[in-house]
């Protein structure tokens, strides 16, 4: 019964990506001067976003092919880690790292990695390497995140390798997009960035709380004597 599903995912899965690719290919956008792989520039599909802007919302799948949104996690502050492939060496570090990092951080705080592997092999990975922190999901299926951020690499069928954080309004306030896949990212920077912007919600959600107590005691009637 269960190879019985699996087979049934992954012929599912073919005809996702078989799908998307045929609308790929009828119309797109394309980058080709921002990432660079052996020496060379990549051509990325997508529309490339920016800090100040909205996050787009996109569609994945986890370890066991059950669909994920960005909008499952709204009003959190998510890192996006976005990696080519967990059976890389830069990859694998990278999500080790932010892994790693993630036990030191708030609970306000959600780390998503995001790469073009098939869920068994992800799940694999986690499992090996321990990764416990981070969720890891796969964009293999409707190759969504990487065509609406503009980071899937034409001729590979890869996700270049990006950080975005997105605060809890859901707007991108931290991008890099590493101009060459080879490279890691600048983890202390993006850790930075987390640790700072949770401090200010720590803040804000302490000040709404003593505002609303005031305003609470104020309309409490006092009793004559």
């Amino acid at each position: 019964m269960k190879l019985f599903k699996k087979i049934t995912k992954i012929i599912l899965f073919s005809f996702s990506v078989s799908a998307f690719l045929s609308h790929a290919e009828e119309s797109h956008i394309e980058t080709s001067n921002l990432v660079k792989a052996g020496g060379k520039n990549v051509i990325l599909i997508g529309e490339q976003v920016n800090v100040g802007e909205p996050a787009p919302n996109f569609k994945v799948v986890d370890v066991n092919f059950s669909p994920v949104m960005l909008s499952d996690y709204q009003g959190k502050l998510v890192l996006l880690s976005i990696v080519p492939s967990l059976d890389t060496g830069i990859c694998s570090l990278q999500t080790k790292r932010f892994n790693e990092s993630s036990a030191k951080l708030s609970d306000d705080i959600i780390m998503l990695t995001v790469s073009n592997d098939l869920p068994f092999a992800q799940k694999r990975f986690c499992k090996t390497e321990n990764i416990d922190k981070v969720i890891t999901l796969s964009d293999a299926v409707w190759r969504d995140l990487g065509h609406k951020y503009g980071l899937l690499i034409k001729d590979m069928g890869l996700l270049t390798r990006a950080i975005f954080i997105i605060n809890k309004e859901g707007n991108i306030v931290y991008k890099e997009l590493v101009n060459d896949i080879a490279k890691h990212p600048d983890y202390e920077k993006a850790i930075s960035t987390l640790t700072n912007l949770s401090q200010l919600n720590a803040q804000e959600l302490g000040a709404q709380t003593l505002t609303d107590s005031t305003k609470v005691s104020d309309s409490t009637p006092t009793q004559n004597k």
